[in-house]
């Protein structure tokens, strides 16, 4: 099935007789939706995962319908909810788009669902634990966390440990993930509010994470999955990864100006109104 394009998208809304929320567009769009969810899904839950993410994140009312609805439908066809504790996924508000971006808790739950991975995590070495590792030939990790630990990380390391007994690991230090975060989050070089900023550790054992499986074995589901990461898109279709994303100038909108405005926050439905119960 052809996607619905983010010009589709407007022309529908155009209907919509009063100004439109966020919540407008999902309940305009329901048929589009239900089309490109996987079955166990239907519209209904996806609004209520919509009114979460909202209210973890009021700013993402300041952005576009179409960009928050692809952001969406790419959690929920991976299975991951976004802007939650369980720090799976999230929607997070850009120059008045949405980006969808993978949460490490997410990364581990895709490398499961794959059969492949026997053990994957990624944990944080602080000044005081005792830690050695060597690259090579004869490659060794050893980790002794202290009891009580001083101070921040100063490094991070993510392990995989394959069913069939394949291993491998990778180490970064702090300094080396901020160096990326800098070189590759438009997020953290703005200073704009992201997991870069509320939950430094998960991103720095992402970015750790990514880096390890880079050539791990992957199936094209997973690999897909990833590649979605930080993307904004602004159409829907049975299968997100499909969707090519846009660019967007991140300069454009300075973080301040991007705060919903009184109106977005008094149309903030309760759960039950946005499922339709």
């Amino acid at each position: 099935m052809a996607s619905v394009t983010g010009e589709d998208v407007k022309n529908k809304l155009k209907k919509v007789d009063k100004p439109a929320t966020i919540f407008d567009f999902i309940e305009r769009m329901k048929p589009e939706i239900q089309r490109a969810l996987p079955k166990h899904l239907d519209a209904d839950r996806i609004a209520r995962i919509a009114v979460t993410a909202i209210r973890m994140n009021p700013k993402l009312q300041s952005c576009t319908a179409e960009s928050f609805i692809a952001a969406l439908m790419q959690c929920s066809q991976l299975g991951l909810e976004p802007n939650t504790p369980l720090g799976q996924a999230y929607i997070i508000p850009y120059a008045r788009e949405a980006q969808f971006q993978l949460g490490y808790k997410g990364l581990i739950d895709l490398a499961h669902r794959t059969g492949e991975y026997r053990t994957i995590f990624a944990m944080e070495v602080y000044a005081n634990d005792e830690f050695e590792f060597e690259y090579g030939l004869e490659p060794k990790l050893v980790h002794k966390p202290a009891e009580e630990p001083e101070g921040e990380p100063v490094k991070y390391y993510a392990v995989y440990h394959l069913k069939n007994g394949g291993r491998e690991f990778r180490v970064w230090s702090r300094k080396k993930i901020l160096q990326h975060a800098a070189k590759y989050s438009q997020a953290f070089q703005k200073g704009i509010t992201s997991p870069w900023k509320t939950d430094f550790d998960s991103m720095a054992k992402k970015t750790v994470l990514k880096d390890l499986l880079k050539y791990a074995p992957k199936s094209v589901e997973f690999a897909r999955a990833i590649a979605m990461d930080e993307t904004i898109k602004k159409e829907i279709a049975p299968d997100m990864s499909e969707v090519p994303p846009i660019d967007v100038d991140f300069s454009v909108v300075p973080e301040q100006e991007a705060e919903p405005n009184e109106a977005n926050e008094a149309v903030l439905p309760e759960e039950s109104a946005a499922a339709g119960g």
